[in-house]
């Protein structure tokens, strides 16, 4: 177990950890289903790499890289930094075109 946590600390995918095990990506599929040490062990190992990824990026924003700052918000805060906002308008003409479908099918409209 100690060994797949490695590879998995090390930012190793699953792919990889099969190949780097001697077994494919479906055994160790198989195996995660069928013995939870295992997928314990890598959930673990993975946990430590993306805390210290997380932890870094953060950091790169924080420095005024604008393009972690960009990645860091659309993805904390995708409703309010995604590209395109959705909007009042935007929820109105998907209601109002559902209306329409409706009434061109025949389809049951509904609230």
């Amino acid at each position: 177990m100690t060994l797949l946590e490695g590879w998995a600390r090390d930012g190793l995918t699953d792919e990889q950890i099969a190949h780097n095990a001697g077994i494919t990506a479906a055994t160790l599929y198989e195996w995660k289903k069928k013995y939870p040490e295992i997928s314990e062990a890598l959930k673990k190992g993975k946990e430590v790499v993306d805390f210290e990824v997380e932890n870094a990026l953060l950091q790169t924003a924080l420095s005024g890289n604008v393009a972690a700052q960009i990645f860091w918000l659309k993805n904390r805060k995708p409703d309010k930094w995604r590209d395109k906002p959705e909007t009042q308008d935007d929820k109105e003409n998907g209601n109002l075109k559902k209306l329409i479908e409706g009434l061109r099918y025949g389809n049951d409209i509904q609230r």
